[in-house]
């Protein structure tokens, strides 16, 4: 009988799981669509968002489901974004798809190495580490300027037409689309993997890894996994910047990036795909309206906005509104 009843509640959860994977691409469907119609002349700041909306999920794998902690994360993106932009200026291989490969590559190698280092350590000396390795990943980059370009930027960068088809035009229509069909592709594989075995795996090994431990598990060789996915899913965002924008500078391994992708995860909520997604349309809609509402005064706007929502939602925007309605309907059951 019990059986039974576990049965019948793993099939609930998997329809569950099911009819939430295709909510959210419906939901991130239609917020394109409305973007596309509300920002015609404005869509590489949608694509854009695209790029940095997959460095915060990548960034929430590691940070959101595993609860480490670190400020580094644009390394990953970063080597990504060079990964698939030396292929293009210094190979001539300018296929998409190719290059959204090779930044897959090199997000995951620098996920891999990263990891590494950073899981020796806990706490705050895990967060010091990050810090140093994102500041290690910028300097190397400025003296490599024959690969990299240093402080000029890598240029050159010339992706060749999506499937031979769709070319990289002006207006960046090819580039907005493309971004989103790779968002959708990236988020439908994260609600997999989250809500898979794996998955679960990194959630207890977050909550109390010396139980994961006496069980037999092995919580450092898992978080190490989880941050080579995490690299691939920040490569991914890296590579797709190096296409829409075709060139890649110093800017995508800085601090800055790092600490905004975080403040962006904790404005949408951690542990969260949705949450991530939201926290960094928000936040970079926001920015972008009050910077160009008050050129002098947008940073004290923003840091009013992350204050409130830190004091009045603490679990971040989207977390708030998830708890708010789960206690409703539990209150009406």
């Amino acid at each position: 009988m019990t059986l039974v009843i576990d049965n019948e509640n793993a099939r609930l959860r998997s329809r569950r799981g099911v009819s939430g994977d295709f909510a959210g691409v419906a939901v991130i469907t239609a917020i394109a669509a409305i973007g596309y119609f509300a920002f015609p002349d404005n869509l590489a700041l949608l694509t854009r968002m695209i790029t940095i909306a997959l460095l915060v999920l990548s960034l929430d794998l590691v940070t959101g489901y595993c609860g480490v902690a670190t400020l580094g994360h644009a390394a990953l993106f970063g080597s990504g974004a060079y990964a698939a932009g030396i292929l293009s200026a210094h190979y001539g291989i300018n296929d998409p798809l190719l290059m959204m490969l090779a930044g897959i590559a090199g997000g995951a190698v620098a996920g891999l190495l990263c990891g590494a280092i950073i899981l020796r350590a806990h706490g705050l000396p895990q967060l010091v580490l990050s810090i140093a390795l994102i500041h290690l990943f910028h300097e190397f980059a400025n003296k490599a300027s024959s690969w990299t370009g240093g402080s000029d930027g890598l240029s050159g960068i010339a992706p060749d037409p999506v499937f031979g088809l769709f070319e990289f035009d002006l207006y960046g229509h090819t580039a907005f689309f493309f971004a989103m069909a790779l968002l959708l592709v990236v988020f439908v594989l994260l609600r997999l993997l989250v809500r898979s075995p794996f998955g679960m795996l990194c959630r207890g090994i977050r909550q109390d890894p010396l139980r994961i431990r006496a069980m037999g598990g092995s919580p450092k060789a898992t978080l190490i996994r989880m941050y080579v996915i995490s690299g691939a899913v920040a490569g991914v965002g890296g590579a797709l910047n190096a296409i829409s924008t075709q060139v890649v500078g110093l800017d995508s391994l800085s601090f800055t990036q790092s600490a905004e992708a975080l403040v962006m995860l904790v404005l949408g909520g951690t542990g969260s795909l949705f949450g991530a997604l939201s926290g960094t349309v928000v936040f970079m809609l926001f920015e972008d309206y009050v910077s160009a509402a008050n050129p002098f005064h947008w940073l004290t706007m923003v840091g009013a906005l992350l204050i409130a929502v830190v004091l009045f939602a603490p679990k971040g925007l989207y977390g708030t509104a998830a708890a708010f309605l789960s206690r409703r309907k539990e209150a009406r059951a």
